[in-house]
């Protein structure tokens, strides 16, 4: 899943940090987990992993990987392999028709539509394993476990064949290589670390009242809002047949703009995050150029952390990128660690 702000190359520094400076961790709150690397991290470690985000599509790839122990059986189903049953599905083995597929209608450049998401034969392939997971899911054929385990399968193929540099924000005018490929479903990797994991997709103030040895924090830097670069993957997970506009087919999310994205809330957000939390500690990831400064969150970092218990860490760092080269000069990721009072 190639994802805005990504930690994968930050695992390192945020283990070592933990390692080094945090005794004793056994459970872990990730409260903004994106893509899921994060929190995946925590858990193959063998911290018992809380991950939350409150982007659907996010919420579903977590619930997969984080919240399951092991792969489901799908025992209900009669079908042994369902990611390849999948795989294979054709319309005309369903009763769905045209009009129920509404990737291929709206993201594909078939009709009226001049989108160039998709092709249309992965888009209507998109629509028809979306609706018979649905189906299965509503006839009780499978389990909540399994339903979300069959979801994230299809969501992390989605990026694999879809004509983008990154993010969904705008398709390009060309068909890329990539978009030839056939959709395929992978089954997702199931850590098991025999805790009992949870995945929460709610506002981030929600879940301040649960008490981890550790809280980690990587909200949004900049006034980027998340949905717009990711609003296809939350309509193929929500598949609400939203209305939709303008030139890439945007989906309404006036109820999820992050108070992380304004620069008059930004400060208000931190402080509401570190003031509330009942984790013994506090671990952000934020970097130097975000909207908030890091003389104004060290500030409120110090104002509740315990004696000298905070630390500022910094790593030079890449910003991330589609394919357009970006000037990194003076660029800092950073880690906020506090001890809370």
């Amino acid at each position: 899943m190639r994802y805005i702000g990504g930690k994968n190359l930050l695992l390192e520094n945020i283990n070592n940090v933990i390692n080094d400076e945090i005794p004793n961790v056994s459970s872990v709150i990730d409260l903004f987990a994106g893509s899921g690397v994060v929190s995946n991290n925590f858990k193959s470690i063998g911290y018992r992993t809380i991950s939350n985000d409150f982007l659907y599509f996010s919420y579903v790839i977590s619930r997969a990987s984080i919240k399951l122990n092991k792969k489901p059986s799908f025992k209900n189903l009669g079908i042994s392999d369902p990611i390849k049953y999948l795989n294979d599905l054709t319309i005309a083995d369903t009763e769905y028709s045209i009009s129920d597929c509404f990737i291929y209608n709206n993201y594909s450049p078939v009709g009226d539509c001049n989108r160039m998401y998709f092709q249309p034969e992965n888009a209507m392939k998109i629509d028809i394993i979306r609706l018979t997971i649905e189906k299965w899911y509503k006839n009780n054929l499978i389990t909540e476990d399994e339903y979300f385990y069959l979801l994230a399968s299809l969501i992390n193929a989605v990026p694999f064949v879809a004509n983008i540099t990154g993010v969904y924000a705008a398709y390009l005018k060309f068909w890329d290589e990539r978009t030839y490929k056939k959709l395929e479903l992978t089954a997702p990797a199931i850590i098991s670390n025999g805790k009992r994991n949870e995945c929460y997709n709610t506002d981030y103030t929600n879940l301040l009242s649960k008490k981890c040895d550790l809280l980690y924090a990587d909200p949004p830097y900049n006034s980027r809002e998340y949905l717009p670069n990711y609003h296809i993957l939350e309509t193929i997970a929500r598949y609400d047949y939203p209305e939709i506009h303008g030139v890439t087919g945007m989906r309404n999310y006036d109820n999820q703009k992050s108070v992380f994205c304004k620069k008059n809330t930004v400060a208000s957000a931190f402080e509401t995050m570190i003031r509330d939390c009942q984790s013994k500690y506090i671990l952000i990831s934020y970097n130097n150029e975000a909207l908030l400064s890091t003389e104004e969150l060290s500030e409120i970092c110090r104002k509740y952390a315990v004696d000298d218990s905070f630390k500022l860490f910094e790593y030079d760092y890449i910003r991330y990128k589609n394919k357009i080269p970006n000037n990194t000069d003076g660029l800092k990721e950073q880690l906020y660690l506090l001890r809370r009072r």
